[in-house]
């Protein structure tokens, strides 16, 4: 397809477009399905979704600002605070105080999340593994590529 032919189809009503050439349905469909596939053992630790995230991101980066875990885990600052709250109850993650702002705060999983995250990782693995199943390294990698370029284009962090 040439330059000009997706110029066209990017000023196309929906309908022409079709849901199965529409990149975001596509995208929001993939999510729903990888969630669902963890669902239920997500319920049975007592995590939703927005959970998972959670500690699937401290897992990875120690220590943010709740303000920048809201946008790494995609969820909103109120539902976040909320999942915080059953998160740190449930003892799985911590809160500190910033040590240069204490009117910030930043968030840490406590070994007990780690040991959740390490219960749920493998599940996560493969639910990942399922979605690129028929699909080379190297159409993979040019995947995961092409989103960064998309989410590089819309984000409003620098991250």
């Amino acid at each position: 397809m040439s330059k000009q032919d997706d110029t066209d189809q990017l000023d196309l009503p929906l309908g022409e477009i079709g849901l199965g050439n529409y990149a975001p349905y596509l995208m929001n469909r993939i999510m729903g399905r990888y969630n669902a596939s963890l669902r239920d053992e997500m319920s049975a630790m007592g995590l939703t979704t927005v959970k998972m995230r959670t500690i699937a991101v401290l897992a990875v980066i120690d220590g943010p600002l709740i303000r920048d875990l809201a946008v790494y885990a995609v969820a909103e600052q109120s539902t976040l605070s909320r999942a915080l709250d059953t998160l740190e109850e449930s003892g799985l993650i911590r809160r500190e105080a910033d040590s240069t702002d204490n009117r910030s705060t930043r968030i840490f999983l406590t070994n007990e999340g780690r040991e959740a995250f390490e219960r749920i990782w493998p599940r996560m693995s493969a639910s990942y593994a399922a979605m690129f199943k028929g699909i080379s390294d190297e159409e993979q990698r040019a995947f995961v590529s092409t989103l960064q370029t998309l989410l590089r284009n819309i984000r409003k962090h620098n991250f």
